[in-house]
């Protein structure tokens, strides 16, 4: 029994230590390398960003740029990766911030102007678009609050009658859903001041620009505010004058009363006289051929109906 203790307990002593020796070779070695799998940084992209965050105007000089490692995954889409890419393009000059950069974030062509270029609404427009400014006062302009970036409606304002003793007044919307490029000279897309504005240039199509030049010649042109981010077109109609008057119609102008005169539905017919002779006598008498019962006249006019009998002499 002794023996069989002592052999069980050696091979319990040898197992324990080689555990020991493999916990210790191993492990560590495992540890060590899943910590450094993490640690190291993977395989990047190297693109350019703006080392502090620029704004509306800003020049861009290599002063004012990095460059970063992104994941391949990370990069956006026309991401610069070479300063000389953004600094001079064709040879050009340093170009300028369309649009606020955070630092650290990626420099875009959309977000700067062309070589070269300055800070203009020229550089803002897009693709198949165009600027046309309209002239606006403090209240067709919405008060100031539309500003760079905004959205608008253009609504149409005319006098059909302008030359009529009772006026006729058309509305209608002309456009809906248009950016505001600038108002007056201000094309700063986080101006947040409102002020009074004399002029709003809006992004348009080729026949958008087409129909606003006609609106302005035949009527007022104000602007209408959308909301941020609102892309509904409504349905709408011309509003007219009438629109606003009870039963749809205008009504009639107040004045003096003037009398009118108002026939009855069946007026009195006249008796007509016929002169007859007799055999006997040269004579001649006067004899009705058709009479008909006068009719009185509406109770609420006045009896004007004349007396119908008549004589006439042999």
């Amino acid at each position: 029994m002794r023996v069989v203790t002592i052999v069980s307990l050696g091979a319990c002593a040898v197992f324990g230590l080689g555990a020991l020796v493999v916990a210790k070779t191993m492990l560590p070695n495992a540890a060590s390398a899943k910590v450094a799998a993490i640690a190291a940084p993977p395989p990047g992209v190297p693109v350019v960003v703006a080392k502090a965050a620029l704004k509306y105007g800003d020049r861009l000089d290599a002063s004012k740029v990095v460059i970063l490692k992104l994941p391949s995954n990370a990069v956006p889409e026309g991401a610069f990766t070479t300063v000389a890419q953004v600094l001079a393009q064709d040879g050009g000059g340093p170009p300028v911030a369309l649009t606020p950069i955070s630092a650290r974030e990626p420099l875009l062509p959309a977000k700067l102007s062309g070589p070269g270029a300055r800070a203009s609404i020229a550089a803002e427009i897009a693709d198949g678009f165009r600027a046309y400014t309209i002239k606006v006062t403090d209240v067709t302009g919405v008060g100031g609050h539309a500003l760079p970036g905004d959205r608008v409606d253009v609504v149409l304002t005319r006098d059909l009658t302008p030359k009529g003793d009772t006026r006729t007044w058309v509305s209608q919307v002309v456009i809906q859903n248009l950016r505001v490029l600038g108002v007056d000279l201000n094309a700063d897309p986080v101006a947040n001041r409102p002020a009074t504005p004399s002029t709003a240039t809006l992004e348009v199509s080729v026949s958008d620009a087409q129909k606003l030049s006609v609106a302005a010649d035949l009527g007022s042109l104000s602007l209408a505010l959308r909301k941020s981010g609102s892309t509904e077109i409504a349905q709408t109609a011309p509003m007219r004058t009438t629109s606003f008057l009870a039963g749809g119609a205008p009504s009639a102008p107040i004045g003096p009363r003037r009398a009118r005169s108002v026939s009855a539905p069946d007026a009195p017919r006249l008796i007509t006289i016929v002169a007859t002779e007799t055999k006997n006598s040269g004579s001649r008498r006067a004899v009705p051929k058709k009479a008909a019962a006068p009719v009185p006249p509406p109770p609420t006019l006045p009896d004007t109906a004349p007396s119908s009998s008549a004589s006439k002499p042999a």
